[in-house]
């Protein structure tokens, strides 16, 4: 498959080797340094991933250089501190490579305690709300998971580099009137210390916040593409349901 899973990357050495271990046979890894101190570039590379180097702090920021340096049909963005499976992107690639949705967004069902704090969820789920409201599309979680076609999302224009770059990607595809498609994802405590380095603390959460209020302010009077009413995000019928207990 031409595929690329993009992963951006500060400080995760601990848990780059699972992560790699799990990204899809013949899929091609391309890990984006964002200024990592514990040998972390140097890690995946011996792993076999492609590693580039970007020095902007910001979610955002590697996360677009990660897209613009791929080479392949289709990218998959994807946070590597062992929170998520790469496995799990594979009926979100096939979907994408159908035609049956243009960009799919993993929706955050959690499997282990503490995994998600509560500020974080609570936060998340206004911004959801949001934009259900001013968008039509249904989707739940503001997640670290998207598929879609590469030269599609940079011809999105996003511009956001910090915390906001996800959600300005949804609703520029929303505005664009693509079909947004909202899957399960598993989400269980990052590798090391088992808390977010920006979510897993109420500061780090207030500071996503204020990017992502930022972003729906540039973009509330952006309209949607000419012939392009954006549709309901929706769950798939063949799309992995991951457990929401609690263990």
């Amino acid at each position: 498959m031409s595929v690329t899973v993009v992963l951006p990357c500060l400080d995760e050495a601990a848990a780059l080797p699972g992560v790699l271990a799990a990204v899809p046979a013949g899929w091609q890894v391309l890990v984006v340094d964002n200024g990592s101190r514990d040998g972390s570039p140097e890690l995946a590379a011996r792993l076999g991933a492609r590693v580039v180097h970007e020095g902007r702090r910001g979610y955002g920021a590697p996360v677009h250089t990660g897209i613009e340096a791929a080479t392949t049909e289709v990218v998959a963005v994807l946070d590597c501190d062992g929170s998520l499976d790469p496995a799990e992107l594979v009926g979100p690639v096939e979907m994408v490579l159908r035609g049956d949705a243009d960009l799919v967004v993993g929706r955050r069902r959690v499997v282990q305690s503490r995994s998600w704090p509560w500020h974080a969820r609570a936060g998340n789920a206004v911004l959801a709300g949001l934009i259900r409201a001013s968008t039509g599309v249904a989707v739940h979680d503001i997640a670290p998971v998207r598929v879609a076609r590469r030269r599609d999302l940079l011809d999105l224009g996003i511009v956001d580099r910090r915390f906001g770059y996800p959600l300005e990607t949804v609703l520029a595809a929303a505005q664009a009137g693509w079909r947004v498609v909202e899957v399960d994802v598993t989400y269980r405590r990052r590798t090391l210390g088992g808390r977010s380095k920006v979510s897993g603390s109420v500061r780090g959460t207030l500071r996503v916040l204020h990017d992502f209020t930022e972003v729906l302010r540039r973009r509330r009077g952006a309209r949607p593409a000419p012939g392009g009413d954006a549709g309901p995000a929706v769950s798939h019928p063949n799309a992995p349901t991951a457990p929401n207990s609690l263990t």
